[in-house]
C-alpha cells in the first residue's frame, strides 16, 4: 500500500515552514482506496509567495483546523505505507518534523516520482509535476495546480504510470 502525499506549507525549510494544506491519496498499486484532503491552520502567517503560487491565503485557513486537531488521523492514514510524493524529501521531512511536535514519529519507506519518473521516463525534458504530466497525458486542471489535492491525485496517476511501466 501506498500513501500518496502532498503538502502545501507556509514557506521556508521543513525546519521553520508550517503545513497549510494537505492531501493523502491511499492507492493499493490499482486502484485509491481512501483519501484526505484539509486546509490547516499554521497559527503563523504564509508568505506572500506561497499565497501567489498556490492561492491560499491566511483567511482561508484562519478556521481550518490546526496539525494537532487532524495529526493522529494523518498519522494513521500513512503508518504502514510506502510513502511516495513527488519530491519526497521535501513533504516527508516537513509533515515528519510537523508530526514530532505532536509527539507522533513516522518512519517509512519513501519512494519519489521525481527518481522514478527519471528512470522509467529517462528522455522527459522536464520533470517537474506540471510538465512532467502534461508530457504522458496526465491531466490536472490547472485550478488544481499547486493545491494539494489536485498535486496528491495527479501523483497518484503519475505513480500508476510508472508502476504499470
Amino acid at each position: 500500500m501506498y500513501a500518496v502525499v502532498d503538502i502545501e506549507a507556509t514557506g521556508g525549510n521543513y525546519l521553520k515552514g508550517r503545513i497549510i494544506e494537505i492531501a493523502v491519496y491511499v492507492f493499493d498499486g490499482t486502484q485509491i482506496v481512501h483519501e484526505y484532503s484539509s486546509l490547516i491552520n499554521p497559527k503563523v502567517s504564509i508568505d506572500w509567495y506561497v499565497t501567489k503560487l498556490t492561492g491560499i491565503t491566511n483567511s482561508m485557513v484562519k478556521d481550518a483546523p490546526t496539525f494537532m486537531d487532524v495529526a493522529q488521523e494523518i498519522h494513521q492514514l500513512i503508518s504502514d505505507k510506502i510513502f511516495v510524493a513527488h519530491d519526497v524529501n521535501f513533504d516527508y521531512k516537513i509533515l515528519k518534523s510537523e508530526l514530532k511536535r505532536t509527539g507522533l514519529v513516522i518512519q517509512q519507506p519513501k519512494l519519489c516520482t521525481i527518481e522514478m519518473s527519471r528512470t522509467v521516463f529517462p528522455q522527459q525534458p522536464s520533470y517537474s509535476l506540471g510538465k512532467l504530466c502534461k508530457e504522458l497525458g496526465i491531466d490536472i486542471p490547472q485550478e488544481q495546480r499547486h493545491r494539494a489535492a489536485g498535486d496528491a491525485l495527479a501523483t497518484t496517476k503519475l505513480l500508476q504510470l510508472l508502476l504499470d511501466n
